[in-house]
């Protein structure tokens, strides 16, 4: 069933001014009493910018918090959020909250819930866990007892027990405790959100795209000019520009949701989101990526053409050294190395190079520019406008913006020109944003050990919790679950794909592109690209989309970012 937004159900209100006021009164109390509370966890930094898009996607009783934003909506919003939102890594929809002092109060807790509302013995599920708490020393002994007191209820009232699915679960559920306060969620997104769906191929270490994507919006940039980026990778940062350009949703390209196989799913009210192109717009400039190494170059033009974007985004090869001032004005948003995961050569001459082009070569626009290192920003040899502290995973790095013009700072100032505005002063007075929370790098380094947090790899190294995992492993193997061998396998495969978690890729600077850059174009010609402007969303099978339309090695990435 629809559920429309109140100023729709008004809209369509025939009654008299006297009985006009009644009836919103009523509309809007049902209204709330359809909206439920909603989580919506991003990576450190980006809340503020979550914050913002949750606000224009018509969310009520935001509030920010520590890598996550909460928030009340219906069951539209929840599905909008999902298919919209930029910046989300996963949106979670409690189910209860309670103390957690010990294991029995999580187990007894998790017991209460009426567990028939959402599985059956036919189904899967599957248990996430984040931890910071003395009483719980393993994230992994909470999933287990989540899934314990699940199982035992389906087993008193039924005799049998629904199994555990690893890969694909019916129905993936999330339990955060901190302290003493936990809250188990049913996880709407299933797979990370920063997994669009577009990416065909990988470099080393690329740009997460919900990074990539909140980057840009923290530029303000909405398609208003040409958008640089002179080291651009596999075009994560390409590829997401074009989409707020045209605002389109980034979840267009995506296989699906965890929502999808709930009870309650509405399929008509999600393909009516899915379907709705009304709020896109025509973007009439360009996109120009850069690269020094060819294979970045070929990865990033497949990846374009896989997202239908070969009409608004020019992939070339070239090196940094010979970049020159764009004909016409444009904003650069770039990732350098940081000589952190990959070995660079000359690190600190790449970052003097950037700043010489960026002063003779680019007079007259924006800059912004993620990195890690002090000597490194140091040595691009100009002031920012702007520092915004922003984690890229562990690392605490700061993204920069540089507002180029020509001659002396004060003779631009007597001209009109602003360097920094009112709002980029105030949050400059804001020192050492983060380094004063220098408790949270361990809290970081806590959360990498949880981020795989469910019962897909579990070892207890207690000799009690040891006894107890085998008499667990010989009951999941006779329900169909095959137990640690299955999640020694999982480790692996999840082991493989972390290549591309974080940012900080191979460096490369640009390729001879048609501004920016001089020098030869890529002479063997372009491939037939995906043309998006015939493609009809009505007749289109969201569920084949997602198959990768060439023979590549299977992307190496993360499986989230909890």
């Amino acid at each position: 069933m629809l559920i429309f937004a109140p100023k729709m159900r008004f809209s369509r209100l025939q009654c008299h001014q006297g009985t006009a006021l009644m009836a919103q009164h009523i509309l809007l109390n049902n209204y709330k009493e359809m909206e439920f509370e909603l989580i919506a966890k991003t990576f450190m930094g980006l809340e503020p910018i979550l914050a913002q898009e949750l606000t224009e996607l018509g969310a009520n009783d935001i509030q920010i918090g520590r890598r996550m934003v909460s928030f009340k909506g219906d069951k539209e919003l929840m599905y909008r959020a999902n298919f919209q939102l930029r910046t989300a890594i996963r949106i979670l929809k409690p189910i209860i909250h309670f103390k957690a002092r010990s294991a029995d109060d999580v187990y007894n807790e998790v017991l209460k819930v009426d567990w028939t509302k959402y599985l059956d013995n036919n189904k899967t599920f599957a248990v996430d866990s984040v931890v910071f708490s003395e009483e719980f020393r393993h994230s992994k002994f909470v999933a287990y007892k989540v899934k314990d007191a699940i199982v035992d209820q389906f087993r008193e009232s039924t005799g049998t027990r629904p199994n555990i699915s690893v890969t694909n679960p019916d129905l993936r559920l999330h339990i955060h405790i901190a302290d003493e306060d936990g809250t188990l969620s049913l996880d709407s997104s299933g797979e990370s959100l920063h997994r669009r769906g577009y990416r065909q191929e990988s470099v080393e270490a690329p740009l997460n795209e919900v990074l990539a994507a909140g980057m840009i919006l923290m530029t303000g940039w909405k398609g208003d000019c040409d958008f640089i980026d002179p080291m651009c990778g596999s075009g994560t940062l390409l590829i997401e520009a074009a989409l707020i350009a045209q605002n389109m949703s980034p979840g267009v390209f995506r296989k699906g949701y965890a929502f999808e196989k709930w009870p309650d799913f509405d399929e008509e009210l999600f393909d009516m989101i899915y379907n709705d192109d009304s709020k896109e717009r025509e973007f009439n400039h360009h996109i120009y990526g850069y690269d020094i190494d060819m294979k970045c170059v070929n990865t990033a033009r497949l990846n374009v053409r896989a997202a239908g974007l070969a009409s608004v985004i020019t992939v070339a090869q070239a090196d940094i050294n010979d970049f020159t001032q764009p004909a016409e004005k444009s904003i650069m948003v770039t990732n350098p190395p940081y000589g952190e995961r990959i070995s660079t050569p000359d690190l600190l001459g790449t970052y003097r190079i950037i700043g010489e082009k960026l002063k003779h070569a680019f007079t007259g626009n924006e800059a912004w520019i993620l990195s890690y290192r002090e000597e490194c920003f140091e040595q691009i040899g100009l002031r920012p406008s702007i520092k915004i502290p922003v984690y890229n995973g562990s690392l605490e790095c700061e993204f920069r913006k540089y507002t180029i013009f020509e001659g002396k700072l004060k003779e631009f100032r007597s001209d009109g020109g602003v360097v920094k505005t009112e709002e980029e002063k105030a949050a400059m007075a804001e020192k050492h944003r983060f380094k004063k929370n220098r408790d949270f790098k361990q809290r970081i380094e806590e959360e990498s050990e949880n981020e795989d947090g469910d019962i897909r790899s579990f070892t207890f190294h207690h000799h009690k919790l040891e006894s107890f995992q085998r008499k667990e492993e010989k009951e999941d193997r006779r329900n169909g679950f095959r137990g640690e061998r299955d999640d020694r396998r999982g480790d692996r495969r999840d082991r493989g794909e972390r290549g591309d978690r974080f940012s900080d890729r191979k460096f490369g600077r640009g390729d001879g592109g048609k501004r920016g850059f001089k020098g030869d174009d890529d002479k063997r010609g372009p491939r037939k690209d995906f043309d998006r402007k015939s493609f009809d969303r009505k007749s289109f099978d969201r569920k084949q989309f997602g198959k990768k339309p060439f023979n590549k090695k299977k992307d190496r990435r993360f499986d989230d970012e909890d």
